[in-house]
């Protein structure tokens, strides 16, 4: 390849990688509070990954308001080993500042969020929270 025509490519791939993202959402920070929402996978169980993806986390986002800091969705896609069975389905994130963001956001919006499981899932998901410590 000539010069003349490497050097357009090569231009443009150096400007773009000195662009900067912006973006609104924060990073994750040593101590805060991270909600994990775990769906275990078995027979038999379903799990609707656009419903949960475009409506229910979406809504959950919208009643927790400012005291949530960030969201995120894992869509389970193998299990350690090839012989092994996928673990989860899905699993959901939430990040708060603090453990009584959480749990007060949550204490005002249980039926609202619980009352909408049924519409993407039939698997009983399992909640872990936790502290950021990296």
């Amino acid at each position: 390849m000539k010069l003349k025509t490497i050097f357009p490519i090569i231009a443009a791939a150096l400007f773009v990688g000195c662009l900067q993202i912006k973006t609104d959402t924060p990073k994750t920070e040593k101590g805060m509070v991270k909600v994990a929402i775990l769906y275990p996978s078995s027979e038999g169980k379903t799990f609707d990954m656009d419903y949960y993806t475009d409506k229910h986390m979406p809504m959950v986002a919208d009643l927790f308001g400012d005291p949530l800091k960030r969201y995120a969705i894992d869509k389970g896609v193998a299990g350690r080993t090839p012989e092994e069975p996928l673990p989860y389905v899905a699993v959901g994130y939430f990040y708060f500042n603090t453990l009584s963001d959480y749990q007060n956001a949550f204490t005002a919006n249980a039926e609202k969020i619980l009352s909408d499981i049924p519409n993407y899932t039939n698997i009983q998901p399992v909640v872990q929270i936790s502290e950021v410590v990296y």
